[in-house]
């Protein structure tokens, strides 16, 4: 992914695990987290163990968490970026994905719609019932009804 800084020199210019998740906006564990999901790779490794990362990282952070306001999920994002590190261009899978999510959404829509409208018709056949009698053995004779026999709407 990035190239392996080779002189001690190189490491001024590099950024610090803490310096890159300040930078992007990010928690340090978020860091890490994206470096073992492999988004994100520490550009050389001092021989302390720190991990330091090239400029370029807040760019790629602020790119995941840009990708995951949209709802993309971080297998989606790891196929974008393997796609572009591969010399090619992302935003037709984008696009893809995009048009999936959309489509998703639309049936989600219907669902709650059909959901709300049912709600609705439960509520006003609802309000004229009695209420029940509290030594009765049933828990809610409302809901009992429904597990019995669905409301006709």
């Amino acid at each position: 992914m990035l190239k392996k800084a080779g002189s001690v020199s190189s490491q001024n210019k590099l950024l610090k695990i803490g310096e890159l998740a300040e930078q992007a906006d990010v928690a340090v564990g978020t860091v890490r987290y994206y470096e073992t999901l492999r988004l994100l790779e520490p550009a050389h490794r001092g021989e302390n163990g720190y991990r330091y990362y090239a400029p370029d990282a807040v760019k790629r952070l602020k790119f995941i968490r840009k990708a995951q306001s949209l709802q993309f999920s971080l297998l989606e994002i790891q196929q974008v970026l393997g796609i572009r590190e591969q010399g090619k261009a992302a935003c037709p899978i984008v696009r893809d994905l995009l048009n999936q999510k959309i489509t998703f959404l639309e049936k989600q829509i219907y669902q709650m719609k059909t959901l709300k409208a049912e709600l609705e018709a439960y509520r006003e056949h609802w309000a004229e019932q009695p209420l029940d009698d509290p030594d009765s053995q049933e828990l809610c004779s409302l809901i009992e009804q429904v597990a019995d026999n669905a409301l006709a709407t």
